[in-house]
């Protein structure tokens, strides 16, 4: 069982956390380290908030500070721990900061969290012009690509295409106000386009 450390501030990683534990098949045991009193915009000195040591197989970065982030960042690379902090850009360590928690890359080294949570994959299948079977191998830890799933079944593939991406925009916990230069999109709308092709790749393959 793979044992995962959450940093949170102020609940930040809760959807996901609920989602691990929903969609992880048991495979995970789960810690946070909540951080919910109000910060100053400096922190010189972390070791208050962040510990010394980390007995953790993965680290999942939901902090919103950024010098609890940096640190983090270090002690992690210090132990050896992968950490996983999406809509980051920290330069210190080794952190892996994909835009958004579903447009995580495959990494050999992130264990069973890197098999089932990350860039969606899905698997359809259509019986004429609707959707009769669709299932989710992998997708966002938040659960929105299961959520998607379910409401799509059934569904006209022309209709399914629009509001697979919407269903995850309403599920999706991603801040809609962080623009992304490199994508040109905010956060939100960059899971709902990621999860449009992997519907498009799940129709593609059952062809």
């Amino acid at each position: 069982m793979q044992k995962i450390v959450v940093f949170q501030q102020n609940g930040t990683g809760r959807t996901k956390v609920d989602g691990m534990n929903r969609f992880g098949d048991r495979q995970f045991r789960i810690e946070t380290v909540d951080i919910d009193e109000t910060l100053p915009e400096f922190i010189d000195d972390t070791s208050r908030y962040i510990p010394d040591t980390l007995d953790a197989d993965l680290v999942l970065d939901y902090l919103k500070h950024r010098d609890l982030s940096d640190d983090l960042s270090l002690l992690c690379d210090r132990l050896g721990i992968p950490v996983i902090a999406s809509g980051k850009k920290i330069t210190t360590g080794n952190a892996i900061c994909p835009p958004t928690c579903c447009t995580l890359a495959k990494y050999s080294h992130l264990g069973d969290y890197g098999n089932l949570f990350g860039t969606p994959e899905i698997k359809v299948a259509t019986d004429g012009d609707k959707i009769s079977h669709i299932e989710v191998i992998k997708g966002a830890p938040c659960g929105a690509t299961w959520h998607a799933a379910q409401k799509i079944k059934e569904m006209p593939v022309e209709d399914a295409m629009t509001r697979f991406g919407l269903e995850v925009q309403f599920c999706c916990t991603a801040n809609p106000a962080a623009w992304d230069p490199l994508w040109g999109k905010s956060s939100v709308h960059v899971a709902a386009d990621i999860h449009s092709a992997a519907l498009k790749t799940g129709l593609k393959k059952q062809k």
